[in-house]
């Protein structure tokens, strides 16, 4: 789990992993106080090496030299859990607050004059890292209708980098006003891939509505997520800020 120090590698010659179906991420039915949640695949996958950690160490009581390695993996099992971890969110504001799409911290605020490929034209652009140690599931940051999702091969350099949003394997999530909204509105939500996450996760399609804060995806280990919003939005946070997905108000719609 300690990927900090690691510098960004050479371009890989792998081929690009594709987008892939996973669990459903629901969520939970009712919010368990003191008890943590967990969605996605996690607890079908932390389960092997868990199992291997404890065989392991059942073997060194014969060959007390595998003691410590069956300690590293059952380590790596917990972290793997614990990486799939949903907690429960209350978002902030109210439905002219668009929310953060993720968990971790805000490495960019820019204005991008040419937008995204699917949102074109004057933007602001808000980009969220997440470490490893941070929560990776991606909720909506408002009510509305999926427009179009879009994914695009790319590379697999450093999430935090600046030119991560164009050269990196990426997933878009382009959202429209739900019906009957008094303004219309779009915006796009970027799920991006880094050098340890080579694996997004999108479980919604194309017509399918989202409630403000909604579960949508996730992305594997260190990676980042950009929204793109309209010029006119009051932005609500700033580069080095904190922020939680579905929980922290991250831009206020123009009245």
């Amino acid at each position: 789990m300690f990927f900090f120090f690691l510098k960004d590698p050479a371009p890989t010659e792998l081929p690009p992993l594709p987008l892939r179906a996973a669990l459903p991420i629901h969520a939970p039915t009712r919010a368990r106080p003191g008890v943590v949640n967990f969605g996605g695949e996690g607890p079908g996958v932390a389960p092997v090496p868990a199992a291997a950690g404890l065989a392991l160490l059942g073997l060194s009581l014969y060959w007390p030299s595998l003691q410590a390695a069956g300690w590293v993996v059952l380590l790596l099992a917990t972290g793997t859990l614990l990486f799939f971890r949903d907690p429960e969110r209350r978002p902030e504001g109210d439905e002219s607050t668009l929310l953060a799409p993720a968990d971790g911290r805000v490495v960019f605020v820019s204005d991008v004059e040419e937008g995204h490929r699917l949102l074109p034209g004057a933007t602001r652009r808000v980009s969220i890292f997440m470490s490893p140690l941070d929560v990776h599931i991606n909720r909506s940051p408002m009510a509305g209708t999926v427009n179009d999702v879009q994914h695009k091969a790319g590379s697999f350099r450093a999430a935090f980098r600046e030119d991560a949003s164009e050269g990196n394997e990426n997933n878009t999530l382009l959202l429209g006003s739900a019906p009957g909204a008094e303004a219309e509105l779009r915006i796009a939500v970027v799920q991006v891939a880094g050098w340890l996450a080579r694996r997004i996760i999108c479980r919604v399609k194309v017509g399918e509505t989202l409630g403000r804060g909604e579960r949508y995806g996730l992305i594997m280990f260190s990676s980042r997520v950009d929204v793109y919003l309209p010029p006119s939005v009051e932005l609500l946070v700033g580069v080095g800020q904190r922020v939680q997905a579905g929980a922290t108000a991250l831009a206020r719609l123009s009245e």
